[in-house]
């Protein structure tokens, strides 16, 4: 998720469950340039992992290179966007861009493959549109060039983030005798009995959630909790809210500085906050604070404030979520 999978956001989904979790997707003619901001995406740290590093592209030159200058760093995996939607990475023929061409993902795929002894996965779409959905051959051909998982979101390119997502065509890969590697569904989890429900009907061997943890990561161990027990978990009170909250932004800061942790910090709160009445006033102060010392006194007087709310189990509204890429 471009602008959001970053080590501070990845380590507090980490810290609430989730099992492997993949760097925002990095371009790989920035690797290969040594653009400053493409190689601080490589930044893992042990914690994570198992951890992915996620790149894309639409030139095999370059795909290439990236893939051995992302062995460098040492990640569990190496997986390839060819779902991203967004126009400017399609229009330079990578992303979902690919889905129109599939021996050019092929051959993608392939560079890569021979260019790295880590394990390659790679994330995309059902087609290009509806009347290009294509995903049980991508599936095939690109087990055949060596790829051992595939996630897929069960939306076409034309889709974008809208309307709902298809999970029947997921089911197809899953149940094509021919498909002997994992599997993922990706596209509107965002409750634990959805995340049940969808796993039993349609038999993926696991589930990918991106949009559905901005500002909520405690949903995985929501999820495993009810798969365990069919019970659900209470919602975070206050505390834990508050808690997430300044380890992310503290982490933030760390990580980028005091002055782009901060700014970069700002679209979180809206999510991590939603459900508190009367909490415009805090957030707009959140938002425009410059310093760490007044997010922290401004995050003490929330924790004051709204000590023993009692939050609701959250809904969410994912199409005003549409953060994510790929």
């Amino acid at each position: 998720m471009e602008d959001v999978s970053d080590p501070p956001f990845r380590a507090v989904c980490k810290m609430n469950g989730a099992d492997l979790m993949y760097t925002e997707f990095i371009s790989s003619e920035g690797l290969i340039r040594d653009a400053m901001k493409s190689k601080q995406k490589l930044d893992i740290f042990e914690e994570e992992r198992p951890v992915g590093i996620q790149i894309f592209g639409g030139d095999e030159e370059a795909m290439a290179l990236s893939a051995k200058i992302v062995d460098t760093v040492n990640p569990d995996l190496l997986d390839i966007n060819f779902g991203c939607p967004v126009k400017k990475v399609v229009t330079k023929g990578a992303g979902a861009g690919v889905l129109k061409d599939i021996a050019l993902m092929e051959r993608l795929t392939k560079a890569c493959v021979r260019s790295t002894n880590l394990p390659v996965t790679i994330k995309t779409r059902l087609g290009w549109d509806f009347d290009c959905i294509n995903i049980l051959e991508v599936a095939e051909r690109m087990q055949d060039v060596g790829v051992q998982a595939i996630s897929i979101h069960g939306r076409t390119r034309s889709q974008l983030y809208k309307g709902e997502a298809d999970w029947s065509y997921i089911a197809e890969v899953r149940n094509n005798p021919r498909i002997n590697i994992p599997v993922f569904g990706n596209g509107d989890i965002d409750s634990p009995e959805k995340a049940l429900e969808y796993k039993n009907r349609y038999g993926v061997d696991g589930i990918m959630i991106g949009r559905a943890a901005i500002g909520y990561p405690w949903i995985f161990n929501e999820i495993k909790h009810f798969f365990a027990t069919g019970e659900h978990l209470p919602p975070p009170d206050i505390h834990a809210r508050v808690a997430v909250i300044r380890k992310h932004v503290h982490f933030s800061v760390q990580w980028k500085g005091e002055t782009l942790g901060i700014l970069e910090m700002r679209r979180h709160y809206t999510n991590y906050l939603k459900g508190l009445p009367n909490i415009r006033e805090y957030r707009t102060k959140l938002v425009t604070a410059k310093t760490l010392p007044e997010i922290d006194e401004l995050l003490q007087e929330i924790v004051r404030v709204y000590d023993g709310f009692a939050f609701e189990p959250r809904m969410v509204e994912m199409e005003a979520m549409a953060y994510s890429c790929g």
